[in-house]
């Protein structure tokens, strides 16, 4: 009987494993992200699907952890500085865009029939937005580091940092709390503070020393337990202070974010939380009651269009209050309109203290889920509908009848080496690029910037590409620098065309067009890169550039060969770290008793052999 619940056991284990590692890639290829992956993956093997899990609940409450170092792994970010930093994003916008939609669908979960509690916890919920999905998307479109995007970004992190008093307001609020008395009792809010101010301390004068010590033994396994040992413990410490976990583990994290063992801790918790919270989603999914969404489909697909419809309202609203453009506006309305993984999180909190029933919790997770999955959609769409992005050109000058013995073209970190070397010789440069935001940053540097597409003919007329001596094609698209070269070697072709190429092949590309000279971005500065390092390890100046001279004939050998005889034809003259075989050499066989005869003539073929 034990080794048949053993099999079983083992089976639910594969059976996670296996719908979590099938699952997730596969809605990741599809653009839904990792989180709907793991939901769908729940339901499919859960009580409402294939029936290999029956109680849910009790995963959800192991998987409860994997919250709670997520949340501590939050807090390791919130530095204290860079939260001050972004103060007056975080608190100024951050927190009126929650506020704002926070109370709007508050007004409709009351007007549907909820009480204020459980309205109120059911719109927190949905104003959470899904932090992976809209950093995957900023990170794609490469605005992580724009100012449209840094706002974004402290709208998610205001939005990370409300879990946690709306999880403790979880506990201020539940029936249970009311009915001993209205809230907490004096004893109640004393041990709660008393709680907090001991964990602050403990964070403050404990932990850096503990793991200090720890650090010197130089035992791996004990910091990794040691990094369990402090989230645990102050989870576990606020729970038992009548707070909630997800709290205790984000102040330690708060606590601990600028400590020199910060980096280290994040990297031992990192499996445990990446599994956990895999495990969390999976278990959000099992306790999905299908009957009860295809009972109340119609209120499903209602509060979805009405919640998503209200809350973009409220984020246009406020972004337009704070100055945005109308464009960048309806983008973060795109953006945030849906719900996130912290819904899960505060929604399963509330349904474990009675504000929610199991009837209001499906639904209200099945309407997150639905936001998320319609996110990308809406997105897509919003692409299509929206005109292009116009660049502004507020301060910045179109190429028209310009002059020079050099045209550069593309102004990125290689156009600006590049034309220092001309600069300083004395050369009469102009420069065209197509990046306005670069252009007026340049401007500040001393530099002179027109707007020109050198992809167009037109552009590069214009440009002064029929009077130059020499045109530089300093562009990092090598589409584009592929056309420019074509367009200049047939339309100017006295002047000297030189080329940054990509990478090898590319370098060959420009090579059979035409191009004087090409230089691939990264080979100089990586030879270079090389010749320091062999100083650094006490090479002598004179053999580390001897060496350096070598290897750019070889290159130069390899590369003739390549244009006569493709990518391959000079493959020999690379230095490779692949171990060479030693020669196969045949064992001697023991020796046999010569016969008189034949050891006379071995004699003397030796003795001829040594004269």
């Amino acid at each position: 009987m034990a080794a048949a619940a053993n099999g079983n056991e083992l089976v639910q284990v594969v059976a996670l494993l296996a719908a979590g590692v099938v699952a997730v890639p596969l809605f990741k290829r599809l653009g839904l992200g990792s989180v709907l992956g793991y939901l769908t993956a729940g339901l499919i093997i859960g009580p409402f699907g294939l029936r290999l899990f029956s109680d849910p609940g009790a995963i959800l409450h192991v998987a409860e952890l994997g919250v709670v170092m997520f949340l501590f792994v939050i807090g390791l970010e919130m530095q204290p500085s860079r939260l001050w930093s972004l103060r007056r994003e975080i608190f100024g916008l951050g927190a009126a865009q929650v506020a704002l939609c926070g109370a709007l669908l508050t007004g409709i979960g009351v007007a549907a029939g909820l009480t204020p509690v459980a309205a109120f916890f059911a719109a927190m919920g949905f104003v959470l937005t899904s932090t992976a999905v809209v950093v995957q998307i900023l990170e794609e479109r490469g605005e992580t580091t724009t100012p449209q995007g840094q706002r974004m970004i402290s709208i998610l992190l205001l939005e990370d940092l409300a879990i946690v008093p709306l999880l403790a307001l979880v506990a201020l609020l539940s029936p249970a709390a009311q009915t001993a008395g209205g809230g907490f009792h004096w004893q109640n809010i004393a041990i709660a503070a008393g709680a907090l101010a001991a964990l602050v301390l403990a964070g403050r004068y404990l932990l850096n020393p503990m793991f200090r010590i720890i650090a010197d033994s130089h035992a791996r396994e004990v910091l990794t337990a040691a990094a369990l040992l402090v989230v645990l413990g102050a989870a576990l410490a606020m729970q038992v202070s009548g707070l909630s976990m997800a709290m205790g583990a984000f102040l330690a994290g708060v606590l601990l974010s600028e400590s020199t063992f910060r980096h280290q801790l994040e990297a031992d918790i990192e499996p445990f939380r990446g599994i956990l919270l895999g495990l969390f989603f999976l278990s959000v999914g099992m306790s999905l009651d299908l009957g009860v969404m295809a009972a109340n489909w119609r209120l499903v697909l209602v509060g979805v269009v009405l919640y998503m419809l209200v809350k973009a309202i409220g984020i246009y609203l406020v972004a337009r209050l704070f100055r945005a453009p109308n464009r960048e506006a309806i983008d973060r309305a795109a953006l945030f309109a849906q719900g996130g993984e912290f819904a899960f999180v505060l929604y399963a909190a509330a349904a474990a203290a009675g504000i929610f029933d199991a009837r209001t919790n499906a639904t209200l997770t099945a309407v997150i889920i639905l936001s998320m999955a319609m996110t990308p959609l809406g997105i897509a769409a919003m692409k299509r509908l929206m005109p292009p992005r116009a660049p502004s050109f507020d301060g910045v000058d179109h190429a028209q009848d310009l002059a020079g013995s050099v045209l550069i073209i593309g102004f990125g970190r290689f156009g600006q080496v590049v034309s220092q070397s001309f600069l300083a010789r004395g050369c009469e440069v102009a420069i065209i690029d197509t990046d306005t935001e670069m252009i007026r940053s340049a401007a500040d540097f001393g530099f002179k910037i027109y707007y020109g597409d050198g992809t167009r003919l037109d552009v590069l007329q214009a440009s002064g590409a029929a009077t130059a001596k020499l045109i530089a094609v300093c562009v990092d698209d090598r589409k584009a620098a592929n056309r420019i070269v074509q367009l200049v070697r047939a339309e100017f072709p006295l002047a000297i065309l030189m080329a940054r190429s990509y990478d090898r092949e590319h370098a060959l590309e420009l090579a059979h067009m035409g191009v004087d000279h090409q230089v691939r971005e990264t080979f100089e500065s990586a030879m270079r890169f090389g010749e320091e390092g062999l100083l650094r390890l006490g090479v002598p100046a004179a053999e580390a550039a001897e060496i350096a001279e070598s290897l750019h004939q070889r290159d130069a050998e390899r590369f003739s060969l390549e244009l006569a005889g493709g990518l391959m034809a000079g493959a020999g003259l690379v230095q490779g770290n692949m171990p060479k075989p030693t020669p196969y050499t045949q064992p001697r066989r023991a020796a046999r008793p010569l016969s008189e005869e034949t050891a006379s003539v071995t004699a003397k073929a030796d003795a001829a052999r040594g004269a």
